[in-house]
């Protein structure tokens, strides 16, 4: 859990406000996995229960370096006791609901805050800023989401799924809420997670092959690289840049296969079922090595690693 005020519970927070904002820093101390769970004490408590069943942003504070704002968007599935940690909790994220934004989203905008629910009746920014975990009115998450996703047509929010129309484009549908619960039936497309998930990932390795080092660049400006999950979707791996890569053709063939895998400080192995490892460890960069994202808090996590080699990687 992100860390921040609002250490005591504010009254003035609606206990049923659906959507949410929960604080988080790469360097928390706390045992998140912002795709898989947030953990969090007790006063914290009603505030995240209110958020059960609907979606939350994850933000992350404008003290930390290199901040990412307001960064990722996440269903809460359910709320339990954490069993390793007396008097700490987790919020447990839907699976497959989890999707980092394209764009990070800074806390001031243009106008101010892109969270207006901060502002106090002065129009200045209040004590609830502070808060590691806050409501987040219907206005504020769409505004927000808007931005994180938005390209050069906007892709969120939208109902339902939604199947692409020819050349990949697809139709817009507008942001409908249930009127009688004020939250939003807000979904988010497998196309619209795929082309979001392959943005996020060439643009942490800099459209350059992790495996090989190589950054190819087509006649019309296109990467000739591929966002490969090393966790796969359809065994529960999650879009989130932690759990990508960005594998050239070849790289991206032998890493599904199980031909070459990672290990957890980034060691390129080599299968022994690999009929010409010779061949592999020509197409592999100098170092041995899979090269590290830009940043540093987008590289592979062990988790998915551990994952990979333990169900894909022919040992």
């Amino acid at each position: 859990m992100g860390v921040g005020g609002g250490a005591g519970r504010h009254d003035s927070f609606r206990n049923d406000m659906g959507f949410g904002v929960f604080v988080h820093r790469s360097d928390s101390i706390y045992d998140d996995s912002p795709a898989e769970r947030y953990q969090f004490p007790s006063q914290y408590l009603s505030r995240v229960e209110a958020c059960v069943g609907d979606w939350i942003v994850y933000y992350e504070p404008r003290k930390v370096v290199e901040t990412r704002g307001y960064f990722a968007v996440a269903k809460i599935q359910r709320v339990i006791p954490d069993p390793t940690a007396p008097g700490m909790y987790l919020a447990l994220i839907e699976p497959e609901s989890y999707l980092d934004f394209a764009n990070p989203v800074l806390f001031t905008g243009s106008s101010g805050p892109v969270e207006r629910g901060v502002l106090n009746e002065h129009g200045r920014i209040s004590g609830r800023a502070q808060s590691a975990v806050r409501p987040l009115s219907p206005d504020d998450f769409k505004r927000i989401v808007d931005l994180g996703l938005e390209e050069s047509a906007p892709l969120l929010p939208r109902l339902g799924e939604l199947q692409p129309l020819s050349d990949f484009e697809e139709e817009q549908a507008p942001f409908i809420f249930d009127q009688q619960r004020e939250r939003a039936n807000f979904t988010i497309s497998r196309i619209v997670r795929d082309r979001v998930f392959r943005r996020i990932v060439l643009r942490a390795y800099d459209q350059r092959c992790a495996i090989t080092g190589l950054r190819l660049i087509n006649g019309r400006g296109r990467a000739e690289v591929a966002a490969a999950h090393i966790r796969p979707v359809e065994v529960g791996g999650p879009d989130i840049v932690n759990n990508g890569i960005a594998l050239s053709g070849t790289a991206h063939w032998m890493f599904d296969r199980g031909l070459i895998g990672l290990s957890d400080d980034l060691q390129i192995l080599i299968s022994r079922q690999a009929n010409d490892p010779d061949a592999v460890r020509a197409l592999i960069n100098q170092s041995g090595r899979a090269l590290l994202p830009l940043r540093s808090s987008d590289r592979p996590h062990p988790h998915f690693l551990n994952w990979h080699r333990e169900h894909c990687f022919k040992q």
